[in-house]
Protein backbone atom coordinates (compact mmCIF):
# COMPACT_ATOMS: atom_id res chain seq x y z
CA UNK A 1 0.00 0.00 0.00
CA UNK A 2 2.98 2.70 1.12
CA UNK A 3 4.87 1.42 -2.19
CA UNK A 4 1.22 2.19 -4.23
CA UNK A 5 0.89 5.78 -2.49
CA UNK A 6 4.42 6.54 -3.27
CA UNK A 7 4.41 5.71 -7.09
CA UNK A 8 0.80 7.69 -7.76
CA UNK A 9 2.37 11.01 -5.04
CA UNK A 10 5.54 10.82 -7.07
CA UNK A 11 3.58 10.81 -10.65
CA UNK A 12 1.51 13.83 -9.41
CA UNK A 13 5.02 15.25 -8.29
CA UNK A 14 6.23 15.68 -11.51
CA UNK A 15 4.94 18.93 -11.97
CA UNK A 16 5.43 21.00 -9.38
CA UNK A 17 3.85 24.24 -10.40
CA UNK A 18 1.20 22.82 -11.48
CA UNK A 19 0.67 20.31 -8.31
CA UNK A 20 0.56 23.69 -6.45
CA UNK A 21 -2.17 25.58 -8.26
CA UNK A 22 -4.15 22.61 -8.73
CA UNK A 23 -3.88 21.83 -4.44
CA UNK A 24 -4.56 25.78 -3.71
CA UNK A 25 -7.80 25.74 -6.15
CA UNK A 26 -9.36 22.30 -4.62
CA UNK A 27 -8.11 23.92 -1.04
CA UNK A 28 -9.95 27.17 -1.75
CA UNK A 29 -12.80 25.95 -3.20
CA UNK A 30 -13.31 23.30 0.50
CA UNK A 31 -11.93 26.39 2.26
CA UNK A 32 -15.00 28.52 0.81
CA UNK A 33 -17.48 25.57 1.37
CA UNK A 34 -16.37 24.78 5.17
CA UNK A 35 -17.44 28.65 5.60
CA UNK A 36 -20.64 28.82 4.21
CA UNK A 37 -21.67 25.31 5.63
CA UNK A 38 -20.47 27.42 9.09
CA UNK A 39 -23.02 30.03 7.80
CA UNK A 40 -25.85 27.97 7.31
CA UNK A 41 -25.20 25.65 10.09
CA UNK A 42 -25.19 28.62 13.07
CA UNK A 43 -28.27 29.94 11.20
CA UNK A 44 -30.03 27.07 11.26
CA UNK A 45 -28.58 26.10 15.05
CA UNK A 46 -30.42 29.40 16.10
CA UNK A 47 -33.29 28.80 14.60
CA UNK A 48 -33.36 25.17 16.41
CA UNK A 49 -32.56 27.03 19.84
CA UNK A 50 -35.65 28.53 19.91
CA UNK A 51 -37.97 27.27 22.65
CA UNK A 52 -41.43 26.19 21.20
CA UNK A 53 -43.03 27.37 24.08
CA UNK A 54 -41.78 31.39 23.53
CA UNK A 55 -43.61 34.36 21.27
CA UNK A 56 -41.75 37.43 20.63
CA UNK A 57 -43.82 40.21 20.20
CA UNK A 58 -41.87 43.31 18.78
CA UNK A 59 -43.59 46.54 17.11
CA UNK A 60 -45.58 45.79 13.77
CA UNK A 61 -43.74 48.70 12.71
CA UNK A 62 -39.86 47.05 13.12
CA UNK A 63 -37.82 45.56 16.09
CA UNK A 64 -35.96 48.53 16.38
CA UNK A 65 -39.32 50.82 17.14
CA UNK A 66 -39.95 50.78 20.80
CA UNK A 67 -42.63 49.78 22.55
CA UNK A 68 -44.51 51.15 25.81
CA UNK A 69 -43.52 49.43 28.83
CA UNK A 70 -47.32 48.96 30.01
CA UNK A 71 -47.20 46.72 27.53
CA UNK A 72 -45.83 43.97 29.90
CA UNK A 73 -48.66 44.13 32.14
CA UNK A 74 -50.75 43.82 29.98
CA UNK A 75 -49.50 41.17 28.12
CA UNK A 76 -49.68 38.57 31.30
CA UNK A 77 -52.88 39.38 31.57
CA UNK A 78 -54.08 37.51 28.04
CA UNK A 79 -55.73 34.31 28.32
CA UNK A 80 -52.85 31.65 27.41
CA UNK A 81 -50.09 33.62 28.63
CA UNK A 82 -47.95 31.88 31.87
CA UNK A 83 -45.30 34.75 31.80
CA UNK A 84 -43.60 37.89 30.45
CA UNK A 85 -40.33 39.89 30.38
CA UNK A 86 -39.50 42.69 28.06
CA UNK A 87 -36.13 43.39 26.43
CA UNK A 88 -34.07 46.36 25.49
CA UNK A 89 -31.22 46.00 22.90
CA UNK A 90 -28.57 47.97 24.91
CA UNK A 91 -26.09 48.61 21.72
CA UNK A 92 -23.10 47.38 24.22
CA UNK A 93 -19.24 48.12 23.42
CA UNK A 94 -16.54 47.78 25.81
CA UNK A 95 -14.92 50.57 26.80
CA UNK A 96 -12.02 51.65 24.71
CA UNK A 97 -13.18 49.04 22.76
CA UNK A 98 -14.88 48.96 18.99
CA UNK A 99 -16.75 45.32 18.90
CA UNK A 100 -20.15 45.50 19.93
CA UNK A 101 -20.92 42.62 22.38
CA UNK A 102 -24.51 41.41 23.25
CA UNK A 103 -26.28 43.33 26.40
CA UNK A 104 -29.58 43.49 27.32
CA UNK A 105 -31.65 45.28 29.96
CA UNK A 106 -34.63 43.06 31.24
CA UNK A 107 -36.15 42.41 34.06
CA UNK A 108 -33.76 39.64 36.36
CA UNK A 109 -36.52 37.37 38.39
CA UNK A 110 -38.64 37.74 34.85
CA UNK A 111 -35.75 36.88 32.91
CA UNK A 112 -34.66 33.75 35.22
CA UNK A 113 -37.89 33.03 34.96
CA UNK A 114 -38.51 33.05 31.32
CA UNK A 115 -35.11 31.07 30.54
CA UNK A 116 -34.77 28.55 32.99
CA UNK A 117 -32.11 26.87 31.03
CA UNK A 118 -29.81 29.57 32.28
CA UNK A 119 -28.22 28.94 35.10
CA UNK A 120 -26.65 30.36 38.52
CA UNK A 121 -26.57 29.38 42.19
CA UNK A 122 -29.42 31.15 44.87
CA UNK A 123 -26.22 33.43 46.08
CA UNK A 124 -25.68 34.99 43.14
CA UNK A 125 -29.45 35.05 42.12
CA UNK A 126 -29.99 36.64 45.04
CA UNK A 127 -26.88 39.38 44.74
CA UNK A 128 -28.01 39.93 41.39
CA UNK A 129 -32.27 40.30 42.28
CA UNK A 130 -30.39 43.02 45.39
CA UNK A 131 -27.95 45.22 43.29
CA UNK A 132 -29.44 47.59 40.33
CA UNK A 133 -26.16 47.91 39.01
CA UNK A 134 -26.08 44.02 38.55
CA UNK A 135 -25.18 41.66 35.94
CA UNK A 136 -24.40 38.46 34.99
CA UNK A 137 -22.95 37.51 31.61
CA UNK A 138 -21.79 34.32 29.51
CA UNK A 139 -18.84 32.46 29.85
CA UNK A 140 -17.80 33.13 26.44
CA UNK A 141 -17.51 36.69 26.93
CA UNK A 142 -15.85 36.02 30.22
CA UNK A 143 -13.14 34.57 28.55
CA UNK A 144 -12.37 36.93 26.12
CA UNK A 145 -12.07 39.71 28.12
CA UNK A 146 -11.17 37.59 31.69
CA UNK A 147 -14.21 39.00 33.81
CA UNK A 148 -14.45 37.45 37.38
CA UNK A 149 -17.53 37.75 39.67
CA UNK A 150 -17.08 40.94 41.94
CA UNK A 151 -15.36 42.79 39.26
CA UNK A 152 -17.03 46.63 37.91
CA UNK A 153 -17.21 46.45 34.12
CA UNK A 154 -18.10 50.08 32.41
CA UNK A 155 -20.16 49.25 28.90
CA UNK A 156 -20.59 52.09 26.33
CA UNK A 157 -23.97 52.24 24.82
CA UNK A 158 -23.71 52.85 20.80
CA UNK A 159 -27.64 53.98 21.50
CA UNK A 160 -28.78 55.37 24.64
CA UNK A 161 -27.04 58.68 26.79
CA UNK A 162 -27.47 59.44 30.16
CA UNK A 163 -29.35 62.40 31.50
CA UNK A 164 -25.82 63.56 32.18
CA UNK A 165 -24.78 62.93 28.57
CA UNK A 166 -22.46 60.11 29.06
CA UNK A 167 -22.54 57.23 26.95
CA UNK A 168 -21.83 54.78 29.95
CA UNK A 169 -22.86 52.32 32.68
CA UNK A 170 -20.97 50.36 35.34
CA UNK A 171 -22.47 47.16 35.79
CA UNK A 172 -21.20 45.09 38.84
CA UNK A 173 -20.98 40.65 38.03
CA UNK A 174 -22.12 38.95 40.15
CA UNK A 175 -22.62 35.36 38.27
CA UNK A 176 -21.04 33.94 35.05
CA UNK A 177 -24.15 31.97 33.89
CA UNK A 178 -23.96 29.06 32.27
CA UNK A 179 -26.95 27.25 29.98
CA UNK A 180 -28.07 23.78 30.64
CA UNK A 181 -30.05 21.71 27.41
CA UNK A 182 -29.15 23.54 24.55
CA UNK A 183 -31.70 25.48 23.95
CA UNK A 184 -32.91 29.17 24.36
CA UNK A 185 -30.27 31.46 25.30
CA UNK A 186 -26.65 32.08 24.28
CA UNK A 187 -23.52 31.77 26.23
CA UNK A 188 -21.74 35.43 25.04
CA UNK A 189 -24.10 38.12 26.36
CA UNK A 190 -24.58 40.44 29.31
CA UNK A 191 -27.79 40.75 31.13
CA UNK A 192 -28.72 43.35 33.73
CA UNK A 193 -31.39 45.31 35.26
CA UNK A 194 -33.74 47.33 33.31
CA UNK A 195 -34.48 49.58 36.28
CA UNK A 196 -30.97 50.67 36.65
CA UNK A 197 -31.09 51.47 32.93
CA UNK A 198 -34.39 53.16 32.54
CA UNK A 199 -33.94 55.39 35.60
CA UNK A 200 -30.85 57.43 34.05
CA UNK A 201 -32.01 57.33 30.70
CA UNK A 202 -31.71 60.76 28.56
CA UNK A 203 -34.58 59.72 26.23
CA UNK A 204 -36.48 56.79 25.35
CA UNK A 205 -38.16 56.35 29.27
CA UNK A 206 -40.17 53.84 30.02
CA UNK A 207 -39.91 52.36 26.33
CA UNK A 208 -38.74 48.75 25.68
CA UNK A 209 -37.65 46.99 22.46
CA UNK A 210 -39.74 43.47 22.98
CA UNK A 211 -41.51 41.37 24.94
CA UNK A 212 -40.94 37.75 25.19
CA UNK A 213 -43.98 35.70 26.15
CA UNK A 214 -44.15 32.33 27.73
CA UNK A 215 -47.30 30.48 26.74
CA UNK A 216 -48.75 28.26 29.17
CA UNK A 217 -49.61 25.07 26.58
CA UNK A 218 -46.97 25.40 22.77
CA UNK A 219 -50.04 23.94 21.42
CA UNK A 220 -52.13 26.86 21.75
CA UNK A 221 -49.01 29.21 20.94
CA UNK A 222 -50.96 30.52 17.42
CA UNK A 223 -53.79 31.14 19.02
CA UNK A 224 -52.49 33.34 21.86
CA UNK A 225 -50.27 35.02 19.51
CA UNK A 226 -53.19 36.46 17.76
CA UNK A 227 -55.02 37.40 21.72
CA UNK A 228 -51.50 39.73 22.10
CA UNK A 229 -51.38 41.26 18.76
CA UNK A 230 -55.70 41.81 19.10
CA UNK A 231 -55.30 43.61 22.53
CA UNK A 232 -53.00 46.24 20.92
CA UNK A 233 -54.78 47.29 17.50
CA UNK A 234 -55.67 50.30 16.96
CA UNK A 235 -53.62 51.37 19.50
CA UNK A 236 -50.25 54.15 18.31
CA UNK A 237 -48.01 51.48 18.73
CA UNK A 238 -49.83 48.11 17.40
CA UNK A 239 -47.68 44.73 17.85
CA UNK A 240 -46.76 42.16 15.27
CA UNK A 241 -46.43 38.70 17.71
CA UNK A 242 -44.73 35.44 16.25
CA UNK A 243 -43.06 32.01 17.69
CA UNK A 244 -39.48 32.19 19.05
CA UNK A 245 -38.57 30.04 16.08
CA UNK A 246 -40.56 31.67 13.57
CA UNK A 247 -38.96 35.30 15.01
CA UNK A 248 -35.32 34.09 14.40
CA UNK A 249 -36.25 32.52 11.17
CA UNK A 250 -37.74 35.41 9.74
CA UNK A 251 -34.37 37.47 11.07
CA UNK A 252 -32.00 34.93 9.39
CA UNK A 253 -34.05 34.96 5.93
CA UNK A 254 -33.84 38.80 5.70
CA UNK A 255 -30.52 38.23 4.73
CA UNK A 256 -31.30 36.09 1.84
CA UNK A 257 -31.97 32.56 1.21
CA UNK A 258 -29.22 30.79 2.69
CA UNK A 259 -29.36 27.64 1.63
CA UNK A 260 -30.04 28.72 -1.98
CA UNK A 261 -26.82 30.78 -1.84
CA UNK A 262 -24.90 28.43 -0.53
CA UNK A 263 -26.11 25.62 -3.30
CA UNK A 264 -25.43 27.81 -6.12
CA UNK A 265 -21.75 28.93 -4.90
CA UNK A 266 -20.50 25.62 -4.02
CA UNK A 267 -22.10 24.35 -7.28
CA UNK A 268 -20.18 26.63 -9.26
CA UNK A 269 -17.26 26.80 -7.37
CA UNK A 270 -16.79 22.88 -7.02
CA UNK A 271 -18.03 22.60 -11.30
CA UNK A 272 -14.70 24.84 -11.44
CA UNK A 273 -12.46 22.87 -9.45
CA UNK A 274 -13.31 19.76 -11.31
CA UNK A 275 -12.52 21.30 -14.75
CA UNK A 276 -9.44 22.21 -13.30
CA UNK A 277 -8.62 18.41 -11.65
CA UNK A 278 -9.80 16.81 -14.58
CA UNK A 279 -7.35 19.19 -16.45
CA UNK A 280 -4.34 18.24 -14.30
CA UNK A 281 -5.15 14.36 -14.37
CA UNK A 282 -5.65 14.56 -18.49
CA UNK A 283 -2.46 16.31 -18.90
CA UNK A 284 -0.49 13.99 -16.54
CA UNK A 285 -1.79 11.27 -18.52
CA UNK A 286 -0.96 12.79 -21.86
CA UNK A 287 2.60 13.06 -20.71
CA UNK A 288 2.86 9.49 -19.81
CA UNK A 289 1.46 7.55 -22.68
CA UNK A 290 4.59 6.02 -23.59
CA UNK A 291 5.56 5.25 -19.73
CA UNK A 292 1.48 3.22 -19.86
CA UNK A 293 2.86 1.35 -22.74
CA UNK A 294 5.75 -0.11 -21.15
CA UNK A 295 3.52 -0.40 -18.42
CA UNK A 296 1.58 -2.59 -20.06
CA UNK A 297 4.24 -4.37 -21.77
CA UNK A 298 5.38 -5.67 -18.54
CA UNK A 299 2.20 -6.98 -17.44
CA UNK A 300 -0.24 -4.05 -15.92
CA UNK A 301 -3.80 -4.81 -16.85
CA UNK A 302 -5.77 -2.46 -18.05
CA UNK A 303 -7.66 -2.38 -14.48
CA UNK A 304 -4.13 -1.59 -12.70
CA UNK A 305 -3.87 1.48 -15.32
CA UNK A 306 -7.39 2.78 -14.42
CA UNK A 307 -6.68 2.00 -10.48
CA UNK A 308 -3.56 4.09 -10.64
CA UNK A 309 -4.98 7.41 -12.34
CA UNK A 310 -8.00 7.43 -9.84
CA UNK A 311 -5.71 6.95 -7.35
CA UNK A 312 -4.12 9.74 -8.41
CA UNK A 313 -7.18 12.11 -8.58
CA UNK A 314 -8.44 10.61 -5.25
CA UNK A 315 -5.07 11.09 -3.69
CA UNK A 316 -4.96 15.02 -5.22
CA UNK A 317 -8.59 16.51 -3.92
CA UNK A 318 -8.58 15.01 -0.45
CA UNK A 319 -5.10 16.45 0.30
CA UNK A 320 -6.16 19.45 -1.44
CA UNK A 321 -9.72 19.20 0.65
CA UNK A 322 -8.37 18.56 3.62
CA UNK A 323 -6.27 21.36 3.43
CA UNK A 324 -9.34 23.78 2.38
CA UNK A 325 -11.21 22.32 5.88
CA UNK A 326 -8.24 22.81 8.08
CA UNK A 327 -7.91 26.30 6.88
CA UNK A 328 -11.96 26.69 7.23
CA UNK A 329 -11.82 25.36 10.88
CA UNK A 330 -8.85 28.19 12.13
CA UNK A 331 -10.70 30.44 10.29
CA UNK A 332 -13.66 29.60 11.59
CA UNK A 333 -12.32 29.86 15.02
CA UNK A 334 -11.24 32.94 14.11
CA UNK A 335 -14.48 34.40 13.19
CA UNK A 336 -16.45 32.95 15.83
CA UNK A 337 -15.22 35.76 18.21
CA UNK A 338 -16.63 38.25 16.02
CA UNK A 339 -20.08 37.30 15.11
CA UNK A 340 -21.03 35.53 18.37
CA UNK A 341 -23.34 38.81 18.34
CA UNK A 342 -25.12 38.00 15.62
CA UNK A 343 -23.97 33.81 15.19
CA UNK A 344 -23.51 32.73 18.41
CA UNK A 345 -23.25 28.84 17.43
CA UNK A 346 -20.88 29.60 14.49
CA UNK A 347 -18.35 27.00 13.40
CA UNK A 348 -17.91 23.59 11.63
CA UNK A 349 -20.45 21.65 12.24
CA UNK A 350 -20.52 17.13 12.67
CA UNK A 351 -22.78 17.18 9.32
CA UNK A 352 -20.11 19.34 7.31
CA UNK A 353 -17.31 17.21 8.70
CA UNK A 354 -19.16 14.24 7.43
CA UNK A 355 -20.05 15.76 4.03
CA UNK A 356 -16.75 17.04 3.44
CA UNK A 357 -14.85 13.93 2.65
CA UNK A 358 -17.95 12.19 0.94
CA UNK A 359 -17.47 15.41 -1.69
CA UNK A 360 -13.56 14.74 -2.03
CA UNK A 361 -13.87 11.06 -2.73
CA UNK A 362 -17.06 12.06 -5.32
CA UNK A 363 -14.69 14.67 -7.22
CA UNK A 364 -11.67 12.59 -7.21
CA UNK A 365 -13.63 9.53 -9.14
CA UNK A 366 -15.65 12.05 -11.13
CA UNK A 367 -12.35 14.15 -12.32
CA UNK A 368 -10.18 10.87 -12.77
CA UNK A 369 -12.74 9.07 -15.15
CA UNK A 370 -12.47 10.45 -18.50
CA UNK A 371 -8.27 10.44 -17.78
CA UNK A 372 -8.54 7.02 -16.52
CA UNK A 373 -10.57 5.50 -19.54
CA UNK A 374 -8.22 6.89 -21.57
CA UNK A 375 -5.36 5.26 -20.45
CA UNK A 376 -6.67 1.72 -19.66
CA UNK A 377 -7.99 1.78 -23.48
CA UNK A 378 -4.32 2.64 -24.45
CA UNK A 379 -3.11 -0.13 -27.04
CA UNK A 380 0.28 -0.83 -26.45
CA UNK A 381 1.31 -0.09 -30.15
CA UNK A 382 0.03 3.14 -29.95
CA UNK A 383 1.10 4.00 -26.62
CA UNK A 384 4.83 3.41 -27.60
CA UNK A 385 4.81 5.18 -31.28
CA UNK A 386 3.23 8.36 -29.54
CA UNK A 387 6.77 8.09 -27.09
CA UNK A 388 8.61 7.36 -29.93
Amino acid sequence: MASWLSLVWANLARRKLRLFFTLASIAVAFLMFGLLEALRGSLAGSVSLAGADRLITMSKISIIQPLPRSYLEKARGVAGVEAVASFNWFGGVVKDGRTQIPVYATEPAKFLAMYPEVKISAAETTAWLNDRQGAIVGPLLANEYGWQVGDKVPLRSTIYRQENGADTWEFNIHAIYDVIGGAGWDKGSVVFDYDYFNESLQFGRNSIGWLVVKVADPREAEQVSHRVDALFANSSAETKTATERAFIKQATEQVGNIGALLISVVSAVFFTMLLVTANTIAQSVHERTNEFGVMKTLGFTDRSLLALVVSESLLLTLVGGAIGMALAYVAAQALATTVKQFLPVFGIGLRTVVVAPLLMVAMGLIAGAWPAAIAMRLRITDALRRGA
